[in-house]
């Protein structure tokens, strides 16, 4: 069963210019994009900077309303929700792992790890407390609970991010280079981390990356080209 279809999604950013006749010139960036992702799979998306992988991971995310075309997740328009009802949707269905991890300074580690839970309720409940536990057991960081983002390590917080993504069980995870800023043991470490976090949550992993071992990893890989995708 498709858990997401993309059908010729379109979008283009302004590019600075204006024609003569006074319009914005506009650049394609998404040019009929189309993509069915299936419950559970994981998928790789290469592709050069600058080709729109960021752009369409924000799509699929719903943190960007493409020009045009269809998005369905688990048959339902997303494009037919509101603001608060798609924000309600992301927050319940979809973790975000970025490359620079996007912990807050602020707050523990098990406080960032429960941040997501707080989005729509004043306090977390014993059930988010206690997955929060059992993810960072799982994660090999139940010993850094109390510590905060700058003494740890890029790995180590990269885990951090990736409990984060989990704490409401999400359906789908999106991975935008998570080892970008990683060595290469640490790369791997986190990349069999996640591949692990797809068999146990049985959440659907779709990555993009510039590092060939990542993608190599994939069931299914993708080249991102003059704003289609192509399977490898």
């Amino acid at each position: 069963m498709s858990l997401i279809q993309l059908h010729e999604i379109f979008h283009a950013y302004p590019d600075g210019e204006v024609s003569a006749e006074g319009v914005k010139k506009y650049l394609p960036v998404l040019s009929g994009l189309t993509l069915d992702v299936r419950h559970g799979e994981v998928i790789a998306i290469t592709g050069p900077s600058g080709s729109g992988k960021s752009t369409l991971l924000s799509v699929i995310g719903t943190l960007l309303k493409p020009d045009s075309g269809e998005y369905l997740f688990e048959k339902v328009s997303v494009e037919s929700m509101d603001e608060t009802a798609r924000a309600k949707f992301r927050n319940r269905s979809i973790g975000f792992i970025f490359q620079d991890h996007r912990l807050l300074p602020q707050y523990s580690v098990r406080e960032n790890i429960l941040l997501p839970a707080l989005a729509f309720q004043k306090q977390t409940t014993k059930e988010q407390e206690e997955r929060a536990d059992y993810l960072m057991q799982n994660s090999g960081i139940k010993t850094l609970a109390h510590k905060y983002p700058e003494q740890l390590s890029g790995g180590e917080c990269q885990r951090v991010a990736i409990c984060r993504a989990l704490i409401m069980t999400p359906k789908l995870l999106l991975a935008d280079e998570p080892t970008g800023l990683l060595d290469a043991a640490n790369a791997n470490r986190i990349t069999d981390l996640l591949l692990s976090v797809n068999a146990s949550e049985k959440c659907t992993l779709l990555m993009v990356t510039h590092s060939e071992p990542v993608a190599q990893k994939a069931e299914k890989r993708f080249g991102l080209r003059e704003g289609k995708l192509l399977q490898y």
